[in-house]
């Protein structure tokens, strides 16, 4: 159940939010189909998805859900890879509530989460194999992407985990800084969500039991990650994306 070879062929990717820091831009777009650079943020974790070979995606949908019905619809029409499951929340589930409702479509090995409304650049290998490479399902229960607090961009929080020499996780202490942010990106088994609860509930929670029973961990990002959550942060990603654009190294779908 661990390390190299393992290829997950399912995945989550979490577009139900209401984007409510990306007003203006959100009362009229959902979020996830807000542009960067050219493309959808949306389509950016779909293509990486696709591009390790993901079968099928649950995307979830909340906020102004027939637009990204027609978006996914079109997409599926000119880009098969991967099949599109929609999730549609008429009551918005919160990230654990969301997977939790989507599990009888992603299987009982591990999958891929993705939050839709992140872009990142690969390091030397595409960020999806390293954590499925890194996979251990007798020790883990969830393994998160997490990237270094000063090499982010967009991101002006506190850091969200410790990370001890095994990729063990640890919440941030109070009032203290954490080196590692989390990306967005993460394996998670189905098993994370034994005894969750009904209804809208927050991951974190899972994680927080997950830390207890230490299994919970982590692996270092090698490359580039940016955090699109208002619309400065658009201009701040996309003119990175452009300086980057001309290095032969920029492997941003």
């Amino acid at each position: 159940m661990a390390g190299k070879g393992f290829r997950p062929t399912r995945a989550m990717v979490l577009a139900a939010g209401l984007g409510l820091r990306m007003r203006p831009l959100t009362e009229t777009t959902p979020k996830p189909l807000i542009s960067v650079a050219g493309r959808t943020m949306l389509d950016r974790a779909l293509d990486r998805l696709a591009a390790v070979d993901v079968g099928t995606a649950v995307v979830n949908t909340h906020w102004l859900p027939d637009m990204v019905d027609r978006h996914l619809a079109n997409r599926v029409r000119d880009m098969p890879a991967p099949d599109i499951v929609i999730s549609r929340e008429d009551e918005l589930l919160e990230t654990g509530g969301g997977i939790a409702r989507a599990l009888p479509h992603l299987g009982d090995e591990a999958f891929y989460v993705v939050n839709a409304d992140i872009v990142w650049r690969d390091g030397a290998m595409p960020a999806l194999r390293r954590i499925a490479d890194a996979w251990d399902g007798d020790r883990m229960d969830a393994l998160l992407l997490l990237t270094s607090a000063v090499r982010t961009t967009g991101y002006t929080g506190d850091g969200d985990f410790l990370m001890d020499p095994l990729g063990r996780l640890s919440r941030r202490p109070e009032r203290m800084i954490a080196p590692f942010v989390f990306t967005g990106v993460q394996l998670v088994h189905p098993r994370l969500f034994d005894g969750a609860p009904d209804g809208p509930f927050s991951i974190n929670r899972l994680y927080d039991r997950a830390i207890e029973a230490e299994r919970l961990f982590g692996i270092a990002h090698d490359g580039e990650w940016y955090h699109v959550g208002t619309p400065d942060a658009i201009a701040e990603a996309e003119a990175e994306i452009t300086e980057q654009a001309g290095s032969r190294a920029w492997r941003l779908f």
